[in-house]
């Protein structure tokens, strides 16, 4: 190891999943006790919360994979040359898909919880809508992991890809749940499919 190299250590790795993991759970236990409303909230010029959510989450979802992208050119990983704007192209798209990613999940918190269990009028609260909850405050989780993934020096070199990857996958599976399943069950957001 060269001198000028700073030692690896795994504590950083380990402590990043340990606060993440902490962080996921006090969210999905407030999401859980916090008695939901939209006092709050915004609707950011749409017609509704919900539309709004829908928008931004299909903006998040085309970000990941632009960052997914992003990351495999610039890690040599397409076979092509990265070319010099794509670093900061990549850490700015990233920067704004975070912002997004704590708005929505604000939103989502505060207006609707944690949803579990039944509904107050006794029906059960649909897999889906459990699944998404509790994605969300993991996603919330995975991104602490990546804020000190790439801003740590001494971690070992699989702890970036390895926490962009579990981002990636969490941001994609709750998209899914909830943005592509909205869209596919409703249409649009004010298409008033």
């Amino acid at each position: 190891m060269a001198g000028s190299e700073a030692p690896r250590s795994m504590s950083i790795p380990l402590t990043a999943f340990a606060v993440g993991a902490v962080v996921a759970l006090l969210l999905g236990v407030f999401g859980k006790v916090h008695d939901p409303t939209l006092a709050g909230t915004t609707t950011l010029g749409f017609r509704t919360v919900i539309d709004m959510k829908v928008v931004l989450s299909v903006v998040i979802g085309v970000l990941a994979v632009l960052q997914l992208i992003g990351a495999l050119w610039i890690y040599g990983k397409l076979g092509l040359r990265a070319p010099s704007w794509l670093g900061t192209a990549h850490r700015t798209s990233g920067a704004i898909a975070l912002v997004l990613i704590l708005v929505v999940a604000y939103h989502c918190l505060w207006a609707l919880g944690l949803e579990t269990g039944t509904f107050a009028d006794g029906e059960p609260v649909p897999l889906r809508t459990v699944a998404h909850g509790v994605l969300g405050c993991a996603v919330i989780g995975a991104a602490v992991v990546k804020v000190v993934a790439v801003r740590s020096r001494r971690a070992p070199g699989w702890f970036l890809p390895v926490a962009g990857g579990l981002l990636f996958a969490l941001l994609v599976a709750a998209v899914l749940t909830s943005a592509v399943w909205y869209i596919g069950a409703k249409g649009w957001p004010g298409s008033g499919g």
